[in-house]
């Protein structure tokens, strides 16, 4: 009797467990899709800039496709960059996002490059509708600037 009442116990937490892990599963794709909105070209404000963003992994991670500057002239380098090593590099092509994490609707966590100051910065992206992104980047909390971005079709 008493072997019986252990499998019962063992049987129950087993598909307790189960299902929680089934829960956990089925949740994580919604989730991921949801964040799916970031993707794609966007028209930021600064100089006609044009950011593509795509999957990095489980991250999201964007690249500076275009601007004024790099079209006229191409093979723009990286002139003010903090870091003297990375002056060389190309503009058209750099890896301006990365490092987010997906939070609910938005990606959190990240990191934004500004090639017209050299610096980088703390970063949080808001899908704020379809064709919409709100690109949050801080020095430090409060001092932070939001951008709003625009889907190229």
């Amino acid at each position: 009797m008493k072997d019986n009442s252990m499998t019962r116990i063992k049987s129950a937490s087993l598909a307790m467990v189960s299902m929680a892990l089934a829960a956990t599963f089925a949740t994580a794709p919604a989730v991921a899709a949801g964040n799916e909105t970031a993707l794609g070209k966007w028209r930021t404000p600064s100089k006609n800039g044009v950011v593509e963003i795509s999957r990095c992994g489980t991250s999201i991670c964007g690249r500076l496709v275009e601007s004024d500057n790099i079209r006229s002239n191409p093979g723009l380098a990286d002139l003010n960059n903090k870091d003297t090593s990375k002056r060389g590099r190309k503009l058209k092509g750099l890896q301006i996002l990365g490092g987010f994490k997906a939070k609910g609707n938005q990606w959190d966590g990240g990191t934004i490059y500004n090639p017209e100051d050299g610096g980088t910065y703390k970063a949080t992206i808001t899908p704020a509708g379809a064709d919409t992104l709100k690109l949050k980047g801080c020095i430090v909390w409060p001092l932070c600037k939001t951008q709003t971005w625009t889907r190229i079709r």
